[in-house]
């Protein structure tokens, strides 16, 4: 290939970055005082699907009975991504199982309770379905969210920070609209055993899950935060992705990532003063805090 060859791609590709750099700083902030009593709890990562139907079907029975625990105090729950470890929407047909989850969601959204959903890299092709059967508000970027005068940045995690140029072309390429209308137009017996196969592949199906921390210096969304707080002060980060559960002080404020449920089964919840891990064996117990 030719310099004017390699010239032409790196202009292309310093766009794709350009773009998907600007998308995820599109943040929208809402403020509020919470309840008296009630909380606001987040959880990520459930990769429902995953490794197969029997385990997979444990797992959300786990999460189901989490949710009947947390019900009567949760004023908003967010489930920040990969929820599920594949997922697209045809437009008559979605993926078969998860009732209990779906059927739990829907039932705590029907009292009231504000279920926020983000998009991760393995169901980032979520469309109106969800939206529209349960409920719930989804989103596909960061978002600002500020209760009792705590600043919150949510988001997957995935794409942020420097580094992992490949990941986020493919996260482009998903995310055009002709690609997924090219996607859809495929029949979903062949979609959905794409989609599966593919995601067997990722770390956390294959049992290659990340368990040490990697140091300030390597850890792409502890880099991202302190790069968010040249430019504003937050109180919290929360995030998914990483699968390892972290809470880490970061200058005046906290990184916590909520680790993953195939191993770990934690989560975060903020009483309107502070924000815990914590995690679910049967009942609700401390987290201990590692690094």
């Amino acid at each position: 290939m030719g310099a004017l060859g390699i010239a032409q791609i790196s202009k292309a590709s310093f766009k794709i970055l350009k773009c998907f750099k600007f998308k995820n700083c599109k943040f929208a902030n809402q403020s509020r005082v919470l309840e008296v009593g009630k909380k606001i709890f987040f959880a990520s990562d459930f990769h429902l699907g995953i490794p197969n139907r029997e385990t997979s079907l444990e797992r959300e029975k786990k999460i189901v009975a989490w949710l009947d625990c947390i019900k009567e105090e949760a004023e908003e729950i967010f489930l920040v991504g990969d929820i599920f470890d594949f997922w697209f929407e045809h437009v008559h047909t979605v993926p078969k199982g998860f009732v209990r989850l779906l059927g739990k969601l829907a039932e705590l959204s029907d009292t009231g309770i504000k279920i926020t959903l983000f998009t991760g890299n393995h169901d980032m092709w979520m469309f109106d379905y969800l939206k529209k059967e349960l409920g719930v508000e989804i989103f596909r970027v960061p978002i600002e969210r500020t209760f009792n005068g705590k600043l919150f940045l949510i988001g997957h995690g995935d794409g942020l920070g420097p580094g992992d140029f490949w990941y986020k072309v493919l996260k482009w390429i998903c995310e055009n609209k002709v690609c997924q209308w090219l996607f859809a137009r495929l029949h979903p017996n062949f979609s959905f055993a794409f989609g599966h196969y593919c995601s067997r592949k990722s770390r956390i199906s294959t049992g290659k899950s990340d368990t040490e921390y990697l140091g300030d210096e390597k850890e792409f969304l502890v880099r991202f935060c302190k790069s968010a707080l040249l430019k504003k002060q937050y109180d919290y980060f929360v995030f998914g992705h990483r699968h390892l559960p972290l809470e880490i002080q970061i200058e005046k404020s906290v990184y916590v990532n909520l680790g993953e449920w195939v191993n770990y089964c934690t989560f975060a919840e903020f009483d309107g003063k502070n924000l815990q891990m914590k995690f679910f064996d049967g009942e609700i117990k401390e987290w201990k805090k590692e690094r």
